[in-house]
């Protein structure tokens, strides 16, 4: 059962990964990179490591995905002198 799930997260994730690729939009994209992200520390969790799931999901789905939007925001806004 829990290979089906993985099997099922890793198609998401590569689906997720095209569309990160292909959108135009690139808060779509960033977005669509943080699912991948958070994909991963689930697989992670089902494959019985917690601390590498937690780890994945604070920082590769979390911290990088807040960090690539408020950098998008600040680029749109043309504050990059700050």
């Amino acid at each position: 059962m829990i290979s089906i799930i993985i099997i099922v997260f890793g198609i998401i994730m590569i689906i997720a990964a095209f569309l990160a690729i292909h959108l135009k939009n690139l808060l779509s994209a960033i977005i669509s990179a943080g699912v991948i992200s958070l994909l991963a520390s689930v697989i992670y969790l089902l494959l019985a490591a917690p601390d590498v799931a937690m780890t994945e999901a604070a920082i590769g789905s979390g911290l990088t995905t807040i960090i690539f939007i408020f950098t998008l925001k600040k680029i749109k806004k043309g504050d990059l002198d700050d």
